[in-house]
């Protein structure tokens, strides 16, 4: 199910705007172009990169400093082609974001405006919501009838979101700058009330909105910095990927229609 698709030319073109040409690129983005293979978080910004128009009054959650972290230059182009952009998170990571025209430290729940939305992301914040029922409650007031919600978060059946559900929370920045590097202050609890299909889909239709789109995004961010894991992750994701498997290391991608 796609409600918002996106060809392998659009795949391409993001590829080489944030890469540069293959030929010229580091291991990392040389090697996943070679395997046909796309990041979770690259596919996430093409699929923003199709709904945004310059009819879109958009509301990021919990977005913190940046849209796309990784992207700058899609950060800046969607920021300038969209009507209004709102972004809204209680951490003071948002008062650094360059691309919002408006922010507001608080938590989503308490977040009251007389604007509506016709567009609110969730990009790897969903994860974090310990009050969903009245997150939920918010956007339904917010979201213009036909507007959209997407979510883009960890699936909390896959292996490293186990691993830190069974490790105390003073040990997460210290498994994440191994992985994946960064500063402490974007380590944040985690709840996992919003990370299957079934949560989302019970949360999300019991709030008058509609499921128009459900996807698994292969993960292989884990392995981005070691080269030699990194080629093994990508063969045996690419291997999986062939006997039609989706790899076992996976992030949630979901969009919601207001009806």
């Amino acid at each position: 199910m796609s409600y918002v698709n996106i060809t392998d030319e659009d795949i391409s073109r993001h590829f080489k705007k944030k890469y540069g040409e293959p030929s010229t690129t580091g291991w990392g983005p040389k090697r996943r172009f070679k395997f046909g293979h796309t990041l979770a978080g690259d596919l996430y910004e093409c699929k923003i990169d199709k709904i945004v128009t310059p009819n879109t009054n958009w509301i990021d959650v919990g977005g913190g400093h940046a849209l796309f972290p990784n992207n700058p230059s899609l950060s800046l182009e969607l920021a300038n082609r969209c009507n209004k952009l709102i972004s809204v998170d209680p951490s003071e990571n948002v008062l650094d974001n360059p691309y919002c025209h408006e922010y507001s430290q608080e938590m989503f729940e308490n977040f009251k405006t007389d604007e509506i939305f016709n567009l609110a992301t969730f990009r790897m914040v969903a994860e974090h919501i310990e009050e969903p029922d009245l997150v939920i409650q918010n956007l339904r007031s917010l979201i213009a009838p036909g507007g959209l919600v997407v979510i883009y978060t960890i699936n909390k059946m896959s292996p490293i979101p186990i691993i830190t559900r069974l490790t105390p929370f003073s040990w997460h920045h210290k498994i994440k700058s191994v992985i994946w590097g960064g500063e402490e202050k974007d380590t944040f609890p985690v709840a996992y009330k919003m990370n299957s299909k079934k949560d989302l889909n019970f949360l999300f239709l019991n709030h008058g909105f509609e499921n128009v789109e459900f996807s698994y995004f292969d993960d292989t961010s884990a392995t981005i910095n070691n080269n030699v894991l990194n080629f093994i992750e990508i063969w045996a994701c690419y291997i999986l990927n062939k006997l039609g498997i989706t790899y076992i290391e996976n992030n949630i991608f979901a969009i919601y229609k207001k009806t």
